[in-house]
């Protein structure tokens, strides 16, 4: 049918087949349009496939018959063929063309299974996958056009350049280098802190030295010093004097406690030490001696303590300090001292009196009640929390000695002393009564074999249990807090804090961490 106007009119039917085949067509060239673009290897393969797959002379008739995926696929195959796409000449495409050309030849006549091969080499999004890199055409971009040269701008008079005044050298802060040191001779032991300031209330160790020399032995009997003491305590003194020889040290302090205290010829013995080893020591009283072991022990008292019962047990004697913390606290935890006392007493006088290898439960009981007659006689009056089975964290009970630091260790089960496990431990009230029981369980030569005690502490050891009980049941706790520092460490707080390292304004070292 044919109108005027418009031209032929669309049949009753529908389309013809000749519009059908050229939207067919169209639809083939938008596919290939947005076909994703392949490798010259999967082109080659492709060739050699619709060589084998679709051989010359094959009819439509056939063709039609066929599924229609594979007519799809030969219909791609022959538009491959009839437009064959340049690709730049490359090793690359060689070497991938030679294995598609080799597979095909090495299965005449089976082009399904190179179909099926190639098929299972797709990749999750469909695409073909080459064995060998894509052969890219890299065209040479030209060169850019030389840009016209400028004429030249005229040149500018120069100014003079302002001169720098010469800067100031920086000021050295005079704490930079700051050393301080302190030596406490007692009864039993010789100990060395060299240290310098950090942060406000706390110093780095930079050299420290301990020797037990038992300047006290024989003391409490004849009331001098013994010729072998002296020896070993000016042997020990030497190697301090090398040791403070070495460094610039800016303050120090060296003291003498309870032996050269007592003794008849303490002041002989400290000229001597001076004419030997250079070091002028000074014998101190126990007030101070009470005092400096309040300062050293201060950064253990917690924030939410307000009464403190701390003892020191020494070799030839124990001092024991009340403080009493208010609203106010002060910066200095000695300043809140209320009571102290000092008993004529220590490891070193009690173990000679009573005997320190063999001890039995019965002498162990005759040192404790030695102590506790003693401490009878201490005027002070009874501290709120301190009561038997009251467990109240406002008040604390710390021991600064050998024998708790030893009940520590042992309780640990070290095996060797390590300062940084035992300094600030808490021990439980039942955990000090089971430590003490074991450690009078044992004879002298297993006190000996015990890596924390060694045979210098053998004999020493329960001596010192029995002061610690004496003092646990007048002021008793249901903990106790272990603390391995002492005069030393009072002596270094209170010289840096004379001097003013912490203050605010002044220039400061920075912190540094504990081991760098």
């Amino acid at each position: 049918m044919t109108d005027p106007d418009r031209g032929l009119r669309p049949s009753s039917e529908g389309a013809s087949a000749e519009s059908r085949n050229g939207e067919a067509t169209l639809r083939r060239g938008k596919a290939k349009t947005n076909a994703p673009k392949v490798s010259g290897a999967a082109v080659v393969a492709g060739e050699g496939q619709a060589a084998t797959s679709a051989p010359a002379g094959r009819s439509a008739t056939n063709q039609a018959h066929e599924p229609v995926r594979k007519r799809k696929r030969r219909r791609r195959n022959r538009s491959g063929q009839n437009q064959p796409i340049d690709l730049p000449h490359s090793a690359n495409a060689d070497k991938t063309a030679a294995p598609a050309a080799e597979a095909e030849h090495s299965h005449p006549g089976k082009p399904g299974k190179k179909r099926r091969r190639n098929r299972n080499r797709r990749s999750l999004q469909g695409r073909p996958l080459a064995s060998g890199k894509p052969a890219t055409a890299q065209a040479a971009s030209p060169a850019p056009a030389a840009a016209p040269a400028k004429a030249p701008l005229p040149a500018k008079p120069q100014q003079p350049q302002p001169t720098e005044r010469p800067r100031p050298p920086a000021a050295v802060s005079q704490w930079s280098n700051d050393l301080y040191a302190a030596l406490d001779l007692g009864t039993n032991n010789c100990r060395l802190l060299v240290a310098q300031p950090t942060r406000p209330g706390q110093f780095r160790v930079v050299d420290a030295f301990s020797r037990i020399v038992r300047l006290g032995e024989g003391l409490a009997a004849s009331g001098r010093l013994s010729a072998e003491a002296m020896d070993r305590a000016v042997e020990a003194l030497r190697v301090c004097a090398a040791k403070l020889s070495g460094r610039q040290i800016r303050r120090m302090r060296l003291i003498a406690t309870e032996a050269c205290r007592a003794a008849e010829n303490g002041e002989e013995f400290l000229h001597r030490v001076t004419v030997e080893t250079g070091l002028e020591l000074e014998i101190i009283n126990r007030e101070t001696e009470a005092r400096l072991a309040v300062s050293g022990c201060s950064s253990l008292v917690g924030r939410e303590a307000r009464s403190v019962v701390l003892f020191d047990i020494g070799g030839g004697s124990s001092e024991i300090a009340v403080i009493r913390i208010g609203e106010s606290r002060s910066s200095r935890l000695a300043n809140h001292i209320t009571h102290w006392t000092s008993l004529p007493v220590g490891v070193v006088t009690l173990s000679e009196r009573h005997g320190g290898r063999d001890v039995t439960p019965d002498v162990f009981e005759a040192m404790t009640a030695e102590v506790g007659e003693m401490l009878a006689r201490f005027d002070c009056p009874p501290i709120e929390g301190a009561e038997k089975g009251v467990a109240s964290h406002d008040f604390h009970l710390i021991g600064t000695s050998g024998t708790v630091t030893t009940l520590a260790g042992v309780h640990l089960d070290l095996p060797r002393y390590d300062r940084r496990r035992v300094d600030g431990l808490w021990l439980s009230d039942a955990e000090v009564s089971a430590m003490q029981a074991k450690l009078l369980s044992w004879d002298y030569q297993g006190r000996a074999a015990n890596p924390c005690i060694g045979p210098d502490r053998a004999d020493l050891v329960l001596a010192g249990c029995a002061i610690l009980e004496a003092i646990r049941r007048r002021w008793p706790s249901p903990r106790m807090r272990v603390a391995d520092r002492g005069l030393r460490e009072g002596l270094l707080t209170d010289m840096m804090a004379d001097d003013g390292v912490w203050r605010r304004g002044r220039s400061r070292r920075p912190f540094r961490e504990r081991g760098r």
